[in-house]
């Protein structure tokens, strides 16, 4: 037997699995595919705007799915309590570098219903000890949509010219922002502000204050910062590893607060992203609040691979061993969490973790 190389995401979902199960987020399974329809109308939410898509018998046109965030919310009851789920589901879309369309496994949760601040924190908790099952060094940077909106709407401009400040600011291209609000009319001050929020990119300790500075003046952005400190604040044990960057602005169609990405070292891209998105959660007729994220694992699998053993313990007894010993104590260890071989001899090439003889 030769030893085995796992698959970086093989190893990821398995650990991701009993994170979110220690939680108490229950599994959600779905289809493979939806009504074309469902992605039409919210198109602008998807990572990829291409669609593979297919005639039903009946002459519906269907969609292998892209995202799996809508199916959960056209498919899942409205509930009074929080719905709290994770997924483990293959969608299909055009890769970042290519324009073939791939089977992509995806993992992630959804906090749904009547969020409040600790909801919230949680949901971002297990999005950094997420990180932690994927790598030893991680960074997870987060922004919040309120500051951006707050500060957007004090210059009382049309939304096509904040489309295209938004955009500037996504960019970090501060050239572009001082060219749009010259053009727009926008005063000297709240250009400045506009250029300092884009350059920030600090811990929270270092860009709260200087953020809150910025805010002055926005009752909304003002608010905004007090939500994002409360996160921060709930996060502590991961300070050194968070930075406030509000180049993430996503689409403000459905995100409506607090948003982030996380990366590992050896990935160009986010390994994982996520938000709160109550807009997207009326537009699909639900009332509440919505946060949550997804893990890339196919991104794990363009990293080197890790080895590991092909089991945690093997376990060898001998020609007088008790049967029932023997069976009590693979039971035992299998309650630890370890995976368990029992044999007489040691299997030729089988890798393991420990060794553990039985005697008579």
């Amino acid at each position: 037997m030769e030893e085995r190389t796992i698959p970086r995401a093989e190893q990821a979902a398995d650990r991701l699995q009993g994170l979110y199960r220690q939680y108490g987020y229950l599994p959600y399974k779905m289809s493979k595919f939806e009504e074309y329809d469902l992605y039409v109308r919210n198109k602008s939410f998807l990572n990829s705007p291409d669609i593979l898509t297919f005639t039903d018998l009946d002459g519906k046109l269907m969609a292998l799915k892209p995202d799996v965030t809508l199916s959960i919310l056209k498919n899942s009851r409205p509930a009074p309590a929080l719905q709290k789920v994770f997924y483990q589901e293959n969608v299909y879309r055009t890769g970042r570098d290519t324009r073939n369309f791939r089977e992509i496994l995806q993992m992630g949760l959804e906090c749904i219903g009547p969020l409040d601040g600790y909801a919230e924190a949680e949901v971002l908790e297990l999005a950094v000890r997420s990180l932690d099952a994927l790598a030893p060094e991680w960074l997870l940077d987060v922004s919040h949509l309120g500051v951006v909106n707050g500060l957007l709407a004090a210059l009382g401009l049309p939304a096509e010219e904040e489309r295209r400040l938004l955009e500037a600011l996504g960019e970090k291209n501060t050239p572009r922002l001082t060219e749009l609000c010259l053009a727009l009319g926008v005063e000297d001050a709240a250009r400045d502000r506009l250029c300092r929020l884009a350059l920030l990119y600090d811990t929270p300790a270092a860009a709260l204050p200087q953020l809150e500075a910025l805010a002055a003046g926005s009752d909304a952005a003002m608010r905004a910062v007090e939500e994002l400190r409360a996160l921060c604040e709930l996060l502590t044990p991961w300070a050194d590893r968070l930075r406030l960057d509000f180049s993430l602005v996503s689409d403000r169609q459905y995100y409506s607060g607090v948003v982030f990405r996380g990366f590992v070292p050896g990935l160009p891209v986010a390994v994982l992203s996520g938000g709160r998105y109550d807009h997207l959660l009326a537009r699909m007729g639900r009332r509440g609040g919505a946060v949550g994220f997804a893990v890339y694992l196919d991104q794990l699998d363009r990293l080197a691979p890790q080895e590991r053993p092909a089991v945690d313990v093997l376990l060898l007894y001998g020609p007088d061993t008790p049967a029932a010993g023997l069976a009590a104590e693979a039971r035992r260890l299998r309650a630890e969490g370890k995976t368990v071989r029992v044999e007489r001899e040691a299997p030729e090439g089988l890798t393991f973790g420990q060794v553990c003889r039985m005697g008579g």
